[in-house]
């Protein structure tokens, strides 16, 4: 479940709600009871692990075909 990141405009502190995507733009009230938040523009947090890409594979330095590496060229 996506968590999004809120600050309380009357005390001043960060807090997170865990909340489906489709409730995204609701209001949160802070943790100390106040109700002036606003959600802040951050990247959506996802439970799990993350996985780092593996680059692709390169192609072998030297000749191997076109004309300008394969030798056709002369």
């Amino acid at each position: 479940m996506p968590r999004y990141e809120f600050r309380c405009r009357t005390c001043a502190s960060t807090f997170e709600v865990d909340r489906p995507m489709a409730a995204a733009s609701d209001p949160a009230d802070c943790p100390a009871g106040h109700d002036d938040t606003v959600k802040l523009l951050t990247t959506v947090g996802l439970g799990g692990k993350a996985r780092t890409a593996q680059p692709p594979a390169m192609a072998p330095a030297g000749g191997g075909g076109g004309c300008c590496g394969g030798g056709c060229c002369g």
